[in-house]
Protein backbone atom coordinates (compact mmCIF):
# COMPACT_ATOMS: atom_id res chain seq x y z
CA UNK A 1 0.00 0.00 0.00
CA UNK A 2 1.28 3.58 -1.15
CA UNK A 3 1.96 6.19 1.99
CA UNK A 4 -0.73 8.23 0.14
CA UNK A 5 -3.43 5.83 0.97
CA UNK A 6 -2.12 4.85 4.29
CA UNK A 7 -2.95 8.59 5.03
CA UNK A 8 -6.25 8.60 3.32
CA UNK A 9 -7.50 4.57 5.06
CA UNK A 10 -6.54 7.03 8.50
CA UNK A 11 -8.73 9.66 7.66
CA UNK A 12 -10.98 7.55 6.34
CA UNK A 13 -11.37 5.87 10.12
CA UNK A 14 -10.85 9.71 11.58
CA UNK A 15 -14.14 10.64 9.67
CA UNK A 16 -15.90 7.54 10.12
CA UNK A 17 -14.83 8.34 14.54
CA UNK A 18 -13.18 4.68 14.35
CA UNK A 19 -10.01 6.50 15.55
CA UNK A 20 -10.53 8.52 19.02
CA UNK A 21 -7.84 8.59 21.57
CA UNK A 22 -9.28 8.76 25.16
CA UNK A 23 -12.36 7.46 24.33
CA UNK A 24 -13.65 3.67 24.70
CA UNK A 25 -13.13 2.48 21.87
CA UNK A 26 -10.39 -0.18 21.33
CA UNK A 27 -9.61 1.29 17.35
CA UNK A 28 -6.63 3.23 17.48
CA UNK A 29 -4.15 4.60 15.74
CA UNK A 30 -2.05 1.90 16.26
CA UNK A 31 -4.67 -0.48 14.95
CA UNK A 32 -5.23 1.79 11.65
CA UNK A 33 -1.36 1.77 11.18
CA UNK A 34 -1.03 -2.27 11.65
CA UNK A 35 -2.95 -3.02 8.92
CA UNK A 36 -2.03 -2.95 5.73
CA UNK A 37 -2.01 -4.26 1.79
CA UNK A 38 -5.10 -6.26 0.80
CA UNK A 39 -6.62 -5.97 4.85
CA UNK A 40 -6.35 -2.23 4.52
CA UNK A 41 -7.77 -1.77 1.46
CA UNK A 42 -10.94 -4.19 2.02
CA UNK A 43 -11.82 -1.90 4.98
CA UNK A 44 -10.93 1.64 3.23
CA UNK A 45 -13.65 0.36 0.55
CA UNK A 46 -15.85 -1.03 3.17
CA UNK A 47 -16.06 2.53 4.99
CA UNK A 48 -16.06 4.26 1.58
CA UNK A 49 -19.90 3.03 0.98
CA UNK A 50 -21.56 4.11 4.34
CA UNK A 51 -24.55 5.81 3.37
CA UNK A 52 -24.73 4.08 0.08
CA UNK A 53 -28.69 3.16 -0.06
CA UNK A 54 -29.72 -0.55 0.49
CA UNK A 55 -30.94 -2.75 -1.70
CA UNK A 56 -32.09 -6.13 -2.14
CA UNK A 57 -29.42 -7.71 -5.00
CA UNK A 58 -27.25 -4.42 -5.60
CA UNK A 59 -24.06 -4.48 -6.60
CA UNK A 60 -23.43 -0.50 -7.62
CA UNK A 61 -20.76 0.95 -4.82
CA UNK A 62 -22.25 4.14 -4.06
CA UNK A 63 -25.76 3.94 -5.32
CA UNK A 64 -27.34 0.73 -4.14
CA UNK A 65 -25.36 -2.37 -2.63
CA UNK A 66 -27.01 -5.17 -0.51
CA UNK A 67 -24.76 -7.09 2.39
CA UNK A 68 -22.89 -9.27 0.25
CA UNK A 69 -23.04 -6.90 -2.32
CA UNK A 70 -20.84 -4.81 0.36
CA UNK A 71 -18.40 -7.59 1.33
CA UNK A 72 -18.17 -8.38 -2.59
CA UNK A 73 -16.93 -5.31 -3.71
CA UNK A 74 -14.74 -4.56 -0.58
CA UNK A 75 -12.88 -7.83 -1.64
CA UNK A 76 -12.96 -7.09 -5.29
CA UNK A 77 -11.14 -3.37 -4.81
CA UNK A 78 -8.48 -4.92 -2.94
CA UNK A 79 -8.18 -7.45 -6.03
CA UNK A 80 -9.55 -10.54 -4.31
CA UNK A 81 -12.25 -12.22 -6.29
CA UNK A 82 -15.15 -13.77 -4.01
CA UNK A 83 -18.66 -15.10 -4.13
CA UNK A 84 -21.59 -12.88 -4.54
CA UNK A 85 -24.13 -14.71 -1.69
CA UNK A 86 -23.49 -14.42 1.61
CA UNK A 87 -24.07 -18.31 2.25
CA UNK A 88 -21.72 -19.05 -0.52
CA UNK A 89 -18.86 -16.62 0.82
CA UNK A 90 -19.32 -18.14 4.15
CA UNK A 91 -19.15 -21.43 2.67
CA UNK A 92 -15.63 -20.32 0.49
CA UNK A 93 -13.76 -18.36 3.67
CA UNK A 94 -11.29 -19.62 5.86
CA UNK A 95 -13.11 -19.94 9.64
CA UNK A 96 -11.56 -17.22 11.98
CA UNK A 97 -11.51 -18.32 15.52
CA UNK A 98 -14.70 -17.35 17.24
CA UNK A 99 -14.17 -14.50 19.22
CA UNK A 100 -11.28 -12.82 17.24
CA UNK A 101 -12.12 -11.67 14.18
CA UNK A 102 -9.76 -8.66 12.43
CA UNK A 103 -10.36 -5.93 10.63
CA UNK A 104 -11.21 -7.36 7.04
CA UNK A 105 -12.54 -10.30 8.23
CA UNK A 106 -16.24 -11.07 7.31
CA UNK A 107 -18.95 -11.82 10.20
CA UNK A 108 -21.91 -14.21 9.49
CA UNK A 109 -25.43 -14.53 10.62
CA UNK A 110 -28.49 -15.86 10.54
CA UNK A 111 -31.56 -13.40 10.81
CA UNK A 112 -34.35 -16.05 10.90
CA UNK A 113 -34.93 -19.72 8.57
CA UNK A 114 -33.52 -19.10 5.73
CA UNK A 115 -32.49 -15.44 6.14
CA UNK A 116 -28.47 -14.76 6.50
CA UNK A 117 -26.39 -11.58 6.51
CA UNK A 118 -22.91 -10.99 6.03
CA UNK A 119 -20.58 -7.99 6.89
CA UNK A 120 -17.08 -6.80 7.18
CA UNK A 121 -14.86 -6.13 10.47
CA UNK A 122 -13.46 -2.39 10.41
CA UNK A 123 -11.94 -2.56 14.06
CA UNK A 124 -11.98 -4.94 16.71
CA UNK A 125 -15.61 -3.99 18.16
CA UNK A 126 -17.46 -2.53 14.40
CA UNK A 127 -18.26 -4.22 11.08
CA UNK A 128 -19.97 -2.38 8.03
CA UNK A 129 -23.01 -3.75 6.61
CA UNK A 130 -25.73 -2.98 4.42
CA UNK A 131 -28.80 -3.02 6.67
CA UNK A 132 -32.77 -3.81 5.43
CA UNK A 133 -33.66 -2.06 8.57
CA UNK A 134 -31.26 1.25 8.08
CA UNK A 135 -31.64 1.42 4.73
CA UNK A 136 -28.28 1.64 4.26
CA UNK A 137 -24.63 0.83 4.84
CA UNK A 138 -23.81 1.33 8.19
CA UNK A 139 -21.53 0.54 11.07
CA UNK A 140 -22.75 -1.91 14.11
CA UNK A 141 -21.38 -3.14 17.16
CA UNK A 142 -20.57 -7.00 16.55
CA UNK A 143 -21.02 -7.45 20.83
CA UNK A 144 -24.80 -5.79 20.91
CA UNK A 145 -26.98 -9.03 21.97
CA UNK A 146 -29.14 -8.84 18.66
CA UNK A 147 -26.10 -10.13 16.61
CA UNK A 148 -24.34 -11.76 19.09
CA UNK A 149 -27.79 -14.12 19.29
CA UNK A 150 -27.35 -14.59 15.49
CA UNK A 151 -23.34 -14.79 15.31
CA UNK A 152 -22.41 -18.18 13.12
CA UNK A 153 -18.95 -17.05 12.62
CA UNK A 154 -16.29 -15.52 10.84
CA UNK A 155 -14.11 -15.66 8.03
CA UNK A 156 -11.97 -14.31 6.03
CA UNK A 157 -10.30 -14.56 2.19
CA UNK A 158 -7.37 -12.29 3.05
CA UNK A 159 -3.51 -13.21 4.93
Amino acid sequence: MKIGHVAMFAGCLATMGLLCSGCGSTASRETAAELSGERAEVVMAALSQVGTPYVYGGTKPGRALDCSGLTQYAHSVAGVDIPRISTAQRRAARPVKRGDPQPGDMVFFRIRPGLYHVGLMVDGQRFAHASTSKRQVHLSRLRLPYWQQRYLGAGTFLD
